[in-house]
């Protein structure tokens, strides 16, 4: 095993006397680079369940794309997007929505979240209903770099301009742009109630800002790790929410007290720079307001560990009551959701 940090002898040879302000270098060095290995270790507590990883027996969906969105909102950008449908999609009944930010990130089969899992197994066993997903990516132009795992297009595309803003224009692609070509392709119900968004970090504040621009299209919210800081003036939400009537939107947000809390290089401590202060703030004024909203804190770090692990429960939060026959008599309901091909067989 490879010692975390390793400090050279500091010490005359002659007299044998260390010089002291190199050893307290030294040591700082190794106290920082230890705490950095012990808070590594707190993201490693979380672990996906068995509703996040394939599970044998249910119907897996298919996963198609990626396509291109042309943006006219961002001039000269385009988005790669995916699709997810079920196995139990009907074209002739309307299925819900949910649209992921940072959609590289949410389907890879080696990541943190592995939203397609979580789909086929909650809905297999209907605790979510039947919903088509769409994993969006950031814009870009043709000629900037895919966001990948690594990294995420922070300093690659038009992603702090899209997801930090506190304006229309991603609520803009997302409604006016990406729904219209979904539509066309699937049967989307048109109840809002039925229309979700989410996202991680920058993704989270630009999946409230979609719902809070336009809840008459989108009504339910996750936001893993929020970046509702002052990135582009996104720690003002909670005054916001405060001074404007409530809107008709529940949201589930998901946090750990070792997010990035506000320290800055050469720079006293910043509170609108401080992500757990203010995900804890936006709890506040949702609740003050009487929103519906439902939160956990842990111990994770700014990623999406802590959500990754999460993401089952707060599905079935968010669709806790989606409509859905209580009749005993009702052996449909009791069961496991067929694939759309069996259950039209099986109606023959």
């Amino acid at each position: 095993m490879k010692p975390i940090y390793s400090c050279r002898r500091l010490c005359d040879r002659k007299s044998a006397v260390c010089v002291s302000s190199e050893w307290l270098g030294c040591f700082v060095a190794l106290a920082l680079a230890m705490l950095r290995a012990f808070a590594a270790g707190e993201d490693a507590f979380y672990k996906l369940g068995p509703d996040s990883l394939p599970q044998e027996g249910v119907p897996r969906g298919k996963l198609i794309g990626p396509s291109t969105l042309p943006s006219e909102v961002f001039p000269g950008t385009q988005h790669t997007y995916w699709i997810y449908v079920p196995a139990q999609y009907d074209p002739k009944e309307p299925a819900a929505l949910l649209v992921f930010n940072d959609g590289q990130a949410m389907i890879a089969t080696n990541g943190d979240m592995r939203v397609p899992n979580v789909l086929d197994n909650l809905i297999w066993r209907r605790e979510i209903p039947v919903m088509i997903a769409v994993f969006i990516n950031p814009g870009r132009t043709p000629e900037q770099p895919e966001p990948n795992p690594k990294e995420w297009g922070d300093r690659t595309t038009n992603r702090p301009e899209e997801y930090n803003r506190l304006n229309d224009k991603y609520p803009r692609v997302i409604v006016d742009e990406l729904m219209p070509v979904i539509k066309k392709q699937y049967n989307i119900s048109p109840d809002p109630e039925m229309h979700a968004i989410a996202g991680t970090s920058s993704g989270a504040i630009a999946a409230f800002t979609v719902a809070w621009e336009r809840p008459n299209q989108f009504r339910k919210v996750i936001s893993i790790v929020g970046s509702f800081v002052n990135l582009r003036g996104g720690h003002v939400y909670p005054e916001k929410i405060l001074e404007s009537e409530r809107k008709p939107i529940r949201i589930f947000m998901v946090d750990g007290v070792n997010d990035n809390r506000g320290p800055r290089r050469d720079a006293p401590y910043d509170p609108e720079r401080d992500w757990h202060l203010q995900n804890v703030r936006m709890i506040e004024a949702l609740t003050k307001k009487g929103y519906d909203v439902n939160y956990t804190w842990g111990i994770g770090l700014h990623g999406q560990k802590q959500g990754g692990a999460a993401l089952p429960e707060m599905m079935r939060w968010l669709w806790r009551d989606y409509p859905r026959s209580s009749d005993p008599k009702n052996m449909v309901e009791r069961s496991f959701r067929e694939p759309a091909a069996v259950k039209e067989e099986s109606q023959k």
